[in-house]
C-alpha cells in the first residue's frame, strides 16, 4: 500500500524559512514527485516536481525561493522554502506517480496518482 506522509509545516515570519518533508513508502522513490499546494478559497495549484533523474522544475511563483530535493535511500521527498511570503500560505501536499519523468502536466494534480494528507503552512506579515 502507497502512503505519502508530510512534516515540517508550521508558522514563520515573512522572509523566513521552513522545509518539508514527505516520507514515501510502498512505492519507488525515483517515480515523479511532486508539490502542491492550496491556498485558502482557492484551487490546489502545482508548485514543483523532480523526476528520476533529479531534474526539477518549478512554478514561475516559487522559482528561485523553493527548492526540491530527494534522498532516495531515504525514500523521503523535500521542499525547502526560502524568503517566505504570506501568499505562500497554505496546504502542502506531496505527490507520486508513475515513471521516471514528470511529463508536461506535472503542475495538474489529477495526472498523480497519490497524495499526503498535507501539512499546513502559514505565513504571517
Amino acid at each position: 500500500q502507497v502512503h505519502l506522509v508530510e512534516s515540517g509545516g508550521g508558522s514563520v515570519q515573512a522572509g523566513g524559512s521552513l522545509k518539508l518533508s514527505c516520507v514515501v513508502s510502498g512505492y519507488s522513490a525515483l517515480n515523479c514527485l511532486a508539490w502542491f499546494r492550496q491556498a485558502p478559497g482557492k484551487e490546489r495549484e502545482g508548485i514543483g516536481d523532480i523526476n528520476g533523474y533529479e531534474r526539477t522544475d518549478y512554478a514561475d511563483s516559487v522559482k528561485g525561493r523553493f527548492t526540491i530535493s530527494k534522498d532516495y535511500p531515504k525514500a523521503t521527498l523535500y521542499l525547502q522554502m526560502n524568503s517566505l511570503k504570506p501568499e505562500d500560505t497554505g496546504m502542502y501536499y506531496c505527490a507520486a506517480k508513475g515513471g521516471l519523468l514528470c511529463g508536461d502536466n506535472a503542475r495538474e494534480e489529477a495526472s498523480f496518482d497519490y497524495w499526503g494528507q498535507g501539512t499546513q503552512v502559514t505565513v504571517y506579515s
